[in-house]
């Protein structure tokens, strides 16, 4: 298994850094961010939350870490177009010697499309949007020329020049409903999805019948997973965690607890779990649950 950090967005730019910098330090092995514009008024925090804009913030990342995967968790296609998405990514790509995973969505949060005034349009049509957005890119960022003709782009003959450091720059999808599941067998190279064991486990199999229904190897698909931790030896505080952010998916408890879900992660063949910092603490708290987490994972787990 890989063990990855995701550093809040909605937190100053030195502290990202910080975060990321001490991750590729201590030994884990990617660092991911999320595509947001603002709180949701919910489990991300006040719609007026300060948050800084991912695709910046990977590029930042591309050239102050040399090891660790970057990515993006993930990307919406309802406000970057799939052409612009994969130039940028080839670039990013380069910028961080081939370290790059281009994660993208079919979009979510209500509240950021209806500030900026950006449709966001019913889930079946969005899920339309997306899957052709998906072709496009993987077209880029893979051929020398693409031509597509879709509902909502349209290419003809088009170059994305200079191609990914990477020979077969990794697509993450991130979703879990059975239609988005189809796209992740059709076209990704990996796939993401808040769980716990069992919610991961079920559409784990839903994915694998959509690979066998179009003859591909479940097998060649990456899976990740994340939930929120709080570790505290509190079970009460604990309890009032997990009840607070659902239905987000969460853990708490101490290491320990945490281990016991990573082992049930691990039964059903998840790839990489993500451990997401907003919920450790701050400062030299949040660094010292993070080297608690690995030091407790990372030999227990890692193949």
């Amino acid at each position: 298994m890989r063990f990855s950090v995701w550093p809040n967005l909605a937190q100053p730019w030195d502290e990202v850094v910080a975060v990321a910098r001490h991750a590729e330090a201590t030994g884990w092995d990617g660092v991911w961010v999320a595509d947001h514009f603002m709180g949701d008024g919910g489990g991300f925090g006040p719609v007026e939350t300060p948050t800084l804009e991912a695709t910046a913030a990977l590029a930042g990342l591309a050239t102050l870490t040399d090891r660790v995967r970057i990515g993006s968790l993930v990307l919406s296609a309802t406000y970057r177009h799939p052409a612009v998405v994969a130039n940028w990514a080839a670039t990013v790509d380069r910028m961080s010697n081939g370290r790059l995973v281009l994660g993208v969505g079919a979009g979510w949060q209500q509240n950021e499309h209806e500030q900026y005034g950006i449709d966001l349009p019913a889930v079946g049509p969005r899920v339309d949007r997306f899957a052709e957005a998906c072709t496009v890119m993987r077209g880029l960022l893979r051929d020398e020329r693409t031509t597509f003709e879709g509902d909502h782009f349209q290419l003809t003959d088009a170059i994305s020049e200079p191609k990914p450091a990477q020979a077969r720059l990794p697509l993450l999808i991130g979703g879990k409903g059975n239609r988005m599941l189809g796209l992740v067998a059709r076209l990704a190279d990996e796939w993401n999805m808040w769980s716990l064991p069992a919610t991961i486990a079920e559409r784990s199999a839903v994915l694998d019948a959509r690979c066998e229904d179009i003859g591909r190897d479940p097998g060649e698909i990456q899976r990740s997973t994340q939930a929120l931790i709080m570790l505290t030896d509190d079970a009460d505080a604990g309890r009032r965690f997990v009840e607070a952010v659902a239905p987000r998916a969460a853990i708490a408890g101490p290491v320990g607890a945490v281990a016991e879900v990573v082992e049930g992660w691990r039964q059903i063949g998840v790839d990489e779990v993500i451990v997401p910092d907003a919920t450790l603490g701050h400062g030299p708290a949040r660094l010292e649950a993070l080297d608690a987490l690995i030091a407790e994972l990372g030999p227990t787990f890692r193949d």
